[in-house]
């Protein structure tokens, strides 16, 4: 499956944006999704994932209550929304998908979007 990831920018701290990941298979229900994010000199970090039909999440500590995970099968996308920015948030962020169960290793995950460069300034 294609993975194709959008909505990164540049943002002041304290605002929002809204990321999303569309696949290019209508089989994208089958798929548990997640997005993870790189800064630079660090490794890739898990942010957040949800199940197959989104009524189940999980979240790094870091993120929780300013980052919500959602999707929509009809539509094969998935969101992050994020809210409350911080500078630390700044990474290049990027979409993944597996068919077998939750993950928060991104070696266990089968398929990857480009990334997206969210930017936060102090």
């Amino acid at each position: 499956v294609q993975l194709q990831a959008s909505g990164g920018g540049l943002v002041q701290a304290g605002g929002s944006l809204r990321l999303s990941c569309t696949a290019s298979r209508p089989t994208f229900s089958s798929y548990f999704m997640a997005w993870f994010r790189q800064a630079p000199g660090k490794e890739r970090e898990f942010v957040a994932a949800i199940n197959r039909n989104g009524d189940s999440t999980n979240y790094v500590d870091s993120v929780k209550g300013r980052f919500t995970i959602s999707r929509i099968n009809a539509k094969n996308t998935v969101y992050l929304q994020m809210n409350s920015l911080k500078p630390e948030d700044t990474a290049v962020y990027y979409c993944a998908a597996r068919r077998m169960g939750w993950s928060t290793s991104h070696y266990e995950y089968d398929y990857w979007g480009q990334g997206t460069l969210v930017t936060v300034s102090s």
